[in-house]
């Protein structure tokens, strides 16, 4: 392994966490009914009365902000440390299909308790979708059965869920195989005395990645045990009610920011539009950043870029949890110029410059 630092570490969090998911959901499963009229009883009956039900869905619900969370982090890094460059193309666009079916599945997810804001989130998404010109009430009509939000839909997003974390181990098992194809990057190499000496992973790295999920489990179980109200909404213990629409519907933090673009744009399939490409310009990252520098910390224009573009999704989530004022609407529209000037204007533009100053030396050279 080259130098890598604690930020390499999040990978073994993420997996330690979808483990812990995979498990718990499986637990959940057996004695989840996927009934409009008894999901929420369901639930009940598990946090109640099943031995041990409460502790289960707990590690559940956690394990989804945990596991968001170190996504996050891990795809942030790899913004940061240009991971996206050649040749680990592949392992980008892996890790980015990963992050589209981990929020596919925590949206399925979150429909199954049936609480309130359960149905009203997912009115608000089914409605967006149905937006699409030719394939958005086809679409929906297939994920509905037709009926609007019910039983058979309720059993659709049940299924979906259950499938798509099948489906989400078979990509992270090519995402590891992508990485190991060609090797994890050196932060080190853009640096004035880049490190090119490596270390076997046993036992130095096995030992770093160790000490970070300890501290991972630890944050884990102190927001399992202590602070359960972060977690899960109060409005969403409330069965769901199809006549009385909450007065705020958002959505689950990790989904916030992708809200919040809905929200920006006044149509919904402008806003549709929206969310989506801000998360496909992600996957055209090795095509607009074809410099030959990697680490934005040396590329003081990119080393902007990058922050503004992480305050500008953390501004987007915290405009997605809460009311569509005026003043977060024009935070979530500043956030979306931001994100998409950076990807789409700075960074090529960067990415020519230093192509052009790379070039310049070895022109002269050769002369």
């Amino acid at each position: 392994m080259p130098p890598v630092n604690g930020w390499w570490g999040l990978g073994a969090c993420l997996i330690v966490a979808l483990c812990l998911m995979g498990l718990s959901g499986l637990f959940l499963a057996l004695n989840y009914t996927p009934d409009s009229q008894q999901a929420f009883s369901a639930i009940e009956e598990i946090q109640r009365r099943v031995p041990s039900g409460w502790l289960i869905r707990s590690i559940h619900t956690t394990g989804a902000t945990m596991l968001f969370a170190a996504l996050y982090l891990h795809v942030g890094r790899g913004l940061w440390y240009g991971s996206y460059k050649a040749p680990r193309e592949l392992v980008w666009l892996s890790g980015l299909v990963l992050l589209l079916l981990f929020m596919i599945t925590a949206f399925a997810g979150y429909v199954l308790p049936w609480g309130q804001m359960s149905y009203w989130g997912a009115t608000v998404i089914t409605h967006a979708v149905e937006a699409i010109p030719a394939i958005g009430k086809p679409l929906i009509n297939v994920l509905l059965g037709g009926e609007g939000l019910g039983t058979i839909a309720l059993h659709r997003f049940f299924v979906l869920h259950f499938a798509l974390g099948f489906i989400v181990l078979a990509i992270v098992g090519l995402h590891v195989v992508f990485l190991h194809g060609v090797g994890s990057s050196n932060p080190t190499a853009d640096s004035p005395q880049p490190v090119t000496q490596t270390r076997p992973f046993s036992p130095y790295y096995i030992s770093k990645d160790g000490v970070l999920v300890c501290v991972f489990l630890l944050i884990y179980a102190g927001l399992l045990f202590f602070l359960p109200d972060w977690i899960e909404k109060t409005s969403n213990i409330i069965p769901a009610n199809p006549l009385k629409t909450p007065s705020d519907i958002t959505p689950e933090w990790y989904l916030a920011p992708f809200y919040a673009m809905l929200r920006a744009v006044p149509s919904r399939l402008g806003g549709l539009i929206v969310a989506a490409f801000s998360v496909l310009v992600l996957f055209a990252l090795p095509w607009l950043d074809r410099s030959p520098r990697h680490n934005a910390t040396y590329r003081p224009t990119i080393r902007l870029g990058m922050t503004l573009v992480f305050i500008a999704f953390i501004t987007l989530g915290a405009a997605g949890v809460h009311s569509p004022t005026t003043l977060w609407l024009w935070l979530s529209r500043v956030g979306l110029i931001v994100w998409f000037g950076v990807f789409l204007i700075l960074l090529p533009l960067t990415a020519q410059r230093e192509r052009r100053l790379a070039r310049s030396p070895q022109e002269g050279s050769q002369s």
